[in-house]
């Protein structure tokens, strides 16, 4: 008759575990479906020119797990070449994200745990006395008890979801901010070029006014010039000659600020000075539904809304009753040579259902918390995807129009210097006053200035454009409403229907 009964109670048993197994195939909450968001269908400031990326418009998908290419290599400068290869290694705000990245996936791991059944193990020694007879009793024991939470509702499930989706979100952010630093690093060292070049321009145009100044002052001996004249000569030399020094605050600025981002106190970093002018390369452009694959922030604020959207099963699934299944087994004896040869066995088995039945509203109340956070992040995403697309246009006719500018400037530089030069030749044959030739030199400082300062402005307009679309980050769509995890048979990894 016992063994009839253990064999009744594990029949019993059994049943119960495979009708938690059947519900498991459901999940409270709502299952995620990415909200839409206002995308052209095309730039309005990408000129007809201007090269594209073939393809047609489509429907975008999140592309946040990808690999980045090295965008920079487009302005093919070794230099900077070297510089960018430091910054993913040694840059502290990179390194901060990374840890982060790594709490998430952690966070995750410790999500998917709560699909296993906790497992323990006592061992203990204990002797004692009755207060009756006084007589000692000794005991030792030796158990296992293991209980596991069946994931009825897919309160787990969704909180892998949403830990998954959070994983991701924070290797989008990771992905973000290197790309911001490399955009930041690219711009900090064509700026300290451009402001090698004005330092360049500067030393050629105060040996040009000390040339100046010089004939001015023989004249001036000879009788020929006025005292007025080597005045203004000598102030046109020195107000180029503090700008000299000026742009050397620029410099060394810029260098500092490189090498933070490179991971290095600035004592340890000197980037050489070259006089670079190289052309100002050309940024393709994506049809706008690409954006919303390209650029990590876009997909860091997608997949917040996803992990958000969990949340809400996580806090409906409070509302229902949670079943768990407990066993324990072991041995124990009076003494130790009983527990050695013939220890008496002890185990149970059984299954609970606990459920709260008052709580104030507390429920309810965790509910509307998840409503109002998904809301929230699906305003922030839609207000990304829009300051994206801003940021992209505000970038492309930057782009455009200092392009133009940059044509017109160079005629007014050819103009300048011609100018100059006929001013000149007519100085010498003593058919021009000194104050043309200041004026002449001046224009021409300032025209070239101008066109090394619109150059500077075409080196940001363009990183920052690259940038705007997502550094070239190309990769594989994942599958949004997906959870990827290990998980027993009971307890399906992928979102239930």
């Amino acid at each position: 008759m016992k063994a009839i009964a253990m064999s009744r109670s594990q029949f019993s048993f059994t049943v119960v575990a495979l009708a938690c197994a059947l519900l498991t195939g459901c999940a409270v909450g709502p299952d995620y479906q990415r909200p839409d968001a206002p995308v052209p269908k095309a730039f309005k400031e990408a000129s007809e020119d201007m090269p594209a990326w073939t393809g047609d418009w489509k429907t975008a998908e999140p592309q946040d797990i990808m690999a980045r290419p090295d965008w920079w290599r487009v302005f093919d400068d070794p230099v900077l070449d070297a510089l960018m290869s430091q910054v993913k290694i040694s840059n502290q705000n990179i390194k901060a994200a990374e840890a982060q990245y790594r709490q998430a996936t952690a966070s995750l791991s410790a999500a998917r745990a709560g699909y296993f059944p906790t497992v323990g193990a006592n061992a203990g020694v204990s002797r004692g006395a009755t207060s009756s007879n006084g007589q000692i009793i000794n005991g030792q024991n030796l158990t296992l008890s293991a209980n596991w939470e069946i994931d009825v509702w897919g309160r787990v499930r969704r909180q892998v979801e949403s830990a998954q989706a959070g994983a991701q979100a924070s290797e989008a952010d990771l992905a973000s901010i290197l790309l911001s630093t490399q955009a930041t690093l690219a711009q900090s060292y064509f700026l300290l070029r451009v402001a090698d070049a004005q330092h360049a321009l500067l030393d050629r145009t105060v040996a040009d006014y000390a040339k100046s100044l010089q004939l001015v002052q023989n004249q001036y001996k000879a009788g020929t010039a006025q005292r007025s004249d080597v005045l203004q000569s000598e102030t046109q030399l020195k107000s180029a000659q503090a700008q000299q020094l000026d742009i050397q605050i620029t410099r060394q600025q810029l260098e500092h600020a490189i090498a933070v981002l490179v991971g290095k106190p600035p004592a340890d970093l000197t980037v050489a000075t070259v006089d670079n002018r190289d052309a100002i390369p050309r940024v393709p452009v994506a049809v706008p539904s690409q954006l919303l694959e390209r650029r990590p922030d876009i997909s860091a604020a997608e997949r917040r809304m996803a992990s958000a959207n969990a949340n809400i099963g996580v806090a409906e699934a409070a509302y229902y009753p949670t079943l768990s299944l407990s066993a324990t087994g072991g041995l124990t004896a009076s003494t130790l040579a009983r527990w050695l040869s013939l220890p008496d066995r002890v185990w149970s088995i059984g299954a609970g259902l606990a459920g709260t039945v008052f709580d104030g509203g507390l429920r309810r109340a965790n509910t509307a918390i998840a409503v109002a956070q998904y809301d929230q992040t699906v305003a922030n995403y839609r207000q990304t995807v829009l300051g994206a697309f801003q940021e992209v246009e505000d970038n492309l006719a930057s782009a455009r129009v200092l392009e133009q500018e940059s044509i017109v400037q160079n005629d007014a530089l050819r103009s300048a210097r011609e100018a100059l030069s006929l001013v000149n030749n007519r100085y010498k044959a003593g058919t021009a006053a000194l104050l043309d030739v200041l004026t002449a030199q001046t224009a021409a400082y300032t025209a070239e200035n101008t066109t090394l300062t619109i150059m500077g402005r075409q080196y940001t307009a363009a990183i920052t454009l690259i940038k705007a679309l997502g550094g070239g980050w190309h990769g594989q769509a994942m599958e949004v409403g997906k959870v990827d995890s290990t998980a027993p048979a009971t307890a399906p990894a992928s979102t239930a229907q």
